[in-house]
């Protein structure tokens, strides 16, 4: 393989890749991963990180970690996933992207070191291992790391961080790391160490006890940031950004702190990302408030963020969001309430794994509903979805592809209209120009 398209080509269609395939791409073990790690002579030990998990809010934690760390003058690596529209969005090194050359070197290296071994890593794996081997090589001072899916056995979960963050917890994945938020939580408790402290974004009856237990077990310090933190809800900025009040105990600690990512649910990501910022400035990182403000306000300049509460078209209003759980949709459908609009048309997809049920009972039933599916293998068919979402009072038409759902909406909605696109992250990317 000499060509960056056909390393490409070689990732997607010769690995398992959970996005695609869903649960056949699972792997229950971190053996893959460690064989790995031998075989690029551990990387992971290279560069300092923070790691991230939760069940929403972790990508856009991770970004604004990356942004404020960025603008504090460290040389910071962010590794997140799934990308929306390039592959290589998920690593990268103070906003820019790793080098395609990277990725043709390390995928033949990688092949010409298992040519005896005949490891079957799956396309994650094989892609956390390049980015620890491009952190490695190109030294951060720090990296921001995003779990995939759950903690405990995810293959990011062989380093030992700065610090770890739990954004929150919501049911998804069910069939892979339980059915209870309890036993999520677990999972995603998975990625506390040893005297490491834990930030947990958010608490609840049923998983605080959890979080407290393990980080206990491990002696690892570990504090609640809704516990510490209140932000009042953000106003909006005539340059389109979120304007938010911070408080810590009674005292306010940050006036008019603005943020350029939308949508009110990061009112809860601002509370983990202060408290993250106060522990990293107690472990001797020097992060000044002028950073953190200049961090927060070009989040999406500074990483290339994108698909949350993104505003991709005017008159009609166009606005996509990756929330695709009942968690996440629960956040959406607030938004969206609070949100003028003469008549709402929305756009769904989603994937056949998630709770489509728990999702459909939360979305509006005044709507105009476009069901659709991105071309993926995990694509709930159109049809179905609109068949289970009748159930719900929920009705409009069926289109097989993104594209068509939005030129059929752009067609039926009015100047004054609001045009929603979201289920699936897939669904997001598509319809992103």
């Amino acid at each position: 393989m000499q060509t960056y398209e056909e390393v490409i080509n070689y990732l997607y269609d010769h690995l398992p890749y959970y996005q695609r395939s869903g649960q056949a791409a699972y792997k229950d073990s971190l053996d893959n991963t460690i064989t790995l790690d031998v075989m690029f002579d551990h990387p992971h030990q290279n560069f300092k990180s923070v790691h991230v998990a939760g069940t929403n809010g972790k990508g856009s934690v991770s970004h604004m970690l990356a942004s404020i760390l960025m603008e504090s003058g460290y040389k910071t690596g962010l590794y997140t996933s799934p990308h929306l529209k390039d592959f290589r969005e998920r690593i990268q090194i103070n906003g820019e992207k790793i080098e395609k050359k990277f990725i043709v070197e390390f995928v033949s290296e990688f092949l010409s070191l298992n040519s005896t071994k005949g490891l079957e890593p799956s396309f994650f794996e094989l892609t956390v291992m390049m980015a620890f081997d491009y952190f490695s090589k190109n030294k951060p001072d720090i990296a921001i790391i995003e779990v995939g899916l759950g903690g405990r056995l995810d293959s990011t979960n062989i380093i030992t961080p700065e610090l770890s963050v739990i954004t929150n917890i919501s049911l998804d994945h069910t069939y892979l790391l339980g059915d209870t938020l309890g036993k999520i939580a677990l999972e995603k408790a998975g990625i506390i160490k040893r005297k490491i402290p834990v930030i947990i974004g958010e608490s609840h009856p049923q998983t605080s006890l959890i979080f407290k237990g393990v980080a206990t077990e491990l002696s690892a310090p570990l504090s609640f940031a809704d516990q510490n933190f209140k932000v009042g809800v953000g106003l909006l900025s005539q340059d389109n950004r979120q304007i938010f009040t911070v408080r810590k105990g009674e005292k306010v600690i940050y006036q008019n702190l603005r943020l350029d990512l939308m949508g009110i649910y990061q009112t809860k990501n601002i509370c983990t990302v202060i408290a993250a910022v106060e522990q990293l400035r107690d472990q001797g990182w020097i992060i000044p408030e002028s950073t953190l403000r200049n961090g927060l306000e070009k989040v999406c300049e500074n990483t290339g963020l994108m698909g949350r509460w993104q505003v991709i078209g005017a008159k009609p209003r166009i606005i996509c969001d990756t929330g695709h759980n009942e968690g996440g949709m629960r956040e959406v459908v607030t938004q969206i309430s609070q949100t003028p609009y003469k008549k709402l048309h929305f756009i769904i997809g989603m994937v056949n794994d998630k709770d489509i049920a728990g999702v459909l009972n939360l979305l509006p039933r005044d709507a105009i509903y476009y069901f659709t599916k991105a071309a993926i293998p995990r694509a709930l068919d159109e049809n179905q979805l609109m068949k289970m979402a009748a159930f719900f009072n929920l009705h409009g038409k069926s289109f097989p592809s993104v594209a068509e759902a939005l030129g059929s909406a752009r067609l039926n909605a009015d100047k004054d209209d609001l045009i929603f696109i979201g289920g699936s992250t897939f669904i997001v990317a598509e319809a992103i120009p």
